[in-house]
């Protein structure tokens, strides 16, 4: 593994490209759908996604734009649409414009401000949904949907051939349903949880930056963040098929956290437990 390529990790069908530990890089690429979650100090994976949803505005998470639009630039990339809470545009516009002057060099882009419960179109069949995120500073988190078409209930008990015949007689037997594929929050404090499309995504990518008593719940919650302790009693409220667990402290080892969900969580939960992959 290396910060240019980052870790691959395939959960429930679903292909991610990243690299996550708290206070030093995050972002994580779902190229199916061309996005990618915040950007971090820009790194080299990220530059063939057109797509890019910021959460928050700490260096950990955006600070790599400006590398990252000089790098589709250079490629003479389409310019990419950069999403991300509107109290940023203008800052990040400003930031944007002393790298132009150093470089002398004018640098397309599109910053857009996004609404929580608002749609925003991806490649289809896939959009995104902000939620509201409680972090230290202006953040959201995103939801992935992808649209699909299903037989409508009453439909669903019929032979194929009573299908077919009733298509012939222009009958509209189908529905389109937007399922939540997959949400990344951030950085948040627990309360991102109480958005019902979270729990049901198929997959959720949920920071948890503390796992002992050596930072306590409210050390968590004074910065912004997730501890382990919040967590366990909202798992059997999840919907979805996997939980990937990002942004752990580089205080943990990887097999001291794998040794906590062995010790705490309940046997038949375990299964939906994921930590993103980490070089410690």
């Amino acid at each position: 593994m290396s910060l240019e390529k980052g870790f691959n990790l395939t959960v429930a069908g679903l292909k991610l490209q990243g690299y996550s530990i708290a206070g030093t890089t995050t972002s994580v690429a779902f190229p199916d759908a061309d996005v990618c979650f915040d950007v971090a100090q820009g790194l080299p994976f990220q530059i063939p996604i057109p797509n890019i949803l910021i959460t928050h505005g700490h260096m950990d998470h955006a600070s790599g734009l400006p590398y990252l639009i000089a790098m589709k630039s250079m490629q003479s990339q389409a310019v990419p649409q950069v999403y991300m809470p509107e109290s940023l545009v203008k800052p990040m516009s400003d930031i944007m414009k002393v790298w132009a002057h150093i470089d002398q060099h004018e640098y397309r882009f599109q910053f857009r401000g996004v609404e929580n419960g608002r749609d925003y179109p991806l490649k289809p069949p896939y959009f995104f949904r902000p939620f509201p995120t409680y972090h230290r500073v202006a953040s959201h988190g995103y939801t992935i949907y992808e649209k699909k078409k299903h037989l409508k209930p009453e439909f669903r008990t019929l032979a194929p051939a009573e299908l077919g015949r009733l298509r012939k007689e222009g009958v509209t037997l189908d529905e389109f349903v937007n399922e939540p594929l997959l949400s990344f929050t951030g950085d948040s404090k627990i309360e991102f949880f109480d958005t019902p499309d979270v729990r049901r995504s198929k997959v959720l990518l949920m920071e948890v930056t503390y796992w002992d008593q050596k930072k306590s719940v409210e050390n968590a919650r004074e910065w912004g963040h997730i501890h382990f302790d919040e967590v366990l009693p909202r798992l059997e409220q999840f919907q979805g098929e996997k939980i990937v667990f990002i942004h752990a402290s580089a205080r943990y080892t990887t097999a001291y956290i794998k040794e906590i969900i062995e010790a705490r969580v309940p046997e038949h939960i375990k299964s939906k437990l994921v930590l993103f992959p980490r070089p410690m």
